[in-house]
């Protein structure tokens, strides 16, 4: 990860529900409304989810809110945006949805060192509950290890 990544919105739920398999960094097409109520860190990524249609990458249930100062510019804050990737990339993913269990996942939103938004999405297959209970236990199991190192050092 880039240091000068200012993170707008990350899905979470997207590691707990999901083996990240690859990923990938996409341009996404906005209006000019939208970019400011990105600046204003409103981006709601939760049940997020790309699809390939018609060779474009197409990105579905990502909320911006109408930017407060906007006038008739504003844009439905629920619609369907495309993403920006190379030709090679967008035929990796549309093959990695066709088969089966694989899904593409945005994992989180930002503004890159030139100040453009970025998408960062992941061919994902999804855990089944057994999977999601053991890493819930490795990462508790971790969380105690660390706890005991603290209160060894002090």
């Amino acid at each position: 990860m880039k240091a000068s990544r200012e993170v707008i919105a990350k899905n979470r739920k997207a590691k707990h529900e999901y083996d990240i398999l690859e990923t990938f960094e996409a341009g996404i097409v906005l209006s000019g409304t939208e970019v400011r109520s990105l600046r204003d860190n409103h981006c709601q990524m939760t049940d997020c989810f790309a699809l390939v249609r018609g060779g474009e990458v197409w990105l579905h249930n990502v909320h911006i809110p109408r930017y407060l100062n906007g006038t008739y510019n504003n844009v439905d804050p629920d619609r369907t945006r495309k993403l920006l990737l190379h030709r090679r990339e967008i035929s990796r993913l549309d093959a990695a949805l066709r088969e089966k269990g694989l899904a593409i996942v945005p994992l989180q939103m930002y503004f890159d060192e030139r100040g453009r938004v970025k998408v960062e999405v992941a061919i994902a297959r999804g855990k089944k509950l057994f999977d999601k209970r053991a890493s819930m236990a490795a990462r508790d199991a971790k969380r105690d290890v660390e706890r005991a190192l603290k209160e060894r050092s002090r």
